[in-house]
């Protein structure tokens, strides 16, 4: 069963390859950056994208792991002789646009779940591939940066808290309202561009929370997150304080308040419009 496998060894490999993918395109970014049309989750793909999703999805081949793709980039596809097995939900590039910026804030997700769904996922991977850090978890087995444990923040005063926050979409004067009770009570509010990896900032304390609730954030990205999170003592709810349990699926979006503590998820949520 692909649950016994070696998931930190296969991840660390993947994650590995991903970074000597995407080498060559670093050293063109300044060049026009041809676009490859739509990927599954309706952004552009970008030869980057598809060079890390290739490298994923080879090293996951070369251990002999029967899977279930799903990827933001090349929707659903099946790979072994028995796909069923695993289900890999990946974002091969996380911050795509910082990334071809130049900015450095651009990471891969890789989450293996029992079921296409999020609360399957089981091993989890996000690689922060410009300063070459690694978060990992395992179900039961606690989180990792580097290979060392870590845990969440128990920050639990709104004004002393570091707070994530996603704005990014045209509905942001719908959205905004919903949050500016909160947006008064915080003094410092962060938001860096690749989500998967600021979820991993929740688990290594080095933010108190993060909340997204556009419902434009889609599973692909959180997949690996959501566990990294949890194993790491932190929690995540929908905004009525409830499991976020939905499908893996290119498409499929979320909102969710991930925290460090219960302290200061409760209030966040109290604060929080709806």
């Amino acid at each position: 069963m692909n649950t016994q496998l070696d998931w930190f060894k296969i991840l660390t490999d993947c994650k590995n390859n991903v970074g000597k993918a995407i080498k060559p395109h670093l050293k063109t970014l300044n060049d026009p950056q041809p676009d490859l049309g739509e990927g599954a989750g309706g952004d552009a793909m970008k030869p980057v994208d598809l060079a890390a999703e290739k490298a994923i999805v080879n090293t996951l081949q070369d251990h002999n792991v029967s899977f279930s793709l799903i990827s933001e980039e090349s929707g659903f596809e099946k790979y072994g002789n028995n796909p069923e097995e695993c289900h890999i939900t990946i974002d091969p590039i996380d911050g795509t646009t910082n990334l071809l910026r130049g900015l450095p804030f651009y990471a891969s997700s890789i989450a293996v779940s029992r079921k296409p769904v999020i609360s399957e996922v089981y091993a989890g991977l996000v690689t922060d591939l410009y300063h070459d850090i690694t978060y990992m978890a395992q179900e039961n087995k606690g989180a990792y940066r580097d290979g060392e444990r870590i845990i969440t923040s128990q920050v639990s005063n709104l004004q002393k808290a570091v707070l994530g926050m996603d704005l990014n979409t045209y509905k942001v004067a719908e959205v905004a309202p919903k949050l500016t009770d909160l947006i008064q009570q915080t003094k410092h509010i962060r938001h860096y561009g690749a989500n998967a990896l600021e979820l991993c900032y929740v688990a290594n304390g080095l933010t108190d929370a993060f909340v997204d609730i556009r419902g434009k954030l889609r599973t692909t990205d959180v997949a690996a997150g959501f566990l990294i999170i949890k194993e790491a003592g932190g929690l995540i709810t929908d905004v009525d304080n409830q499991p976020v349990d939905v499908k893996l699926d290119p498409k499929q979006t979320l909102k969710f308040v991930a925290s460090g503590n219960t302290n200061i998820h409760d209030a966040i949520l109290s604060l929080v419009k709806f």
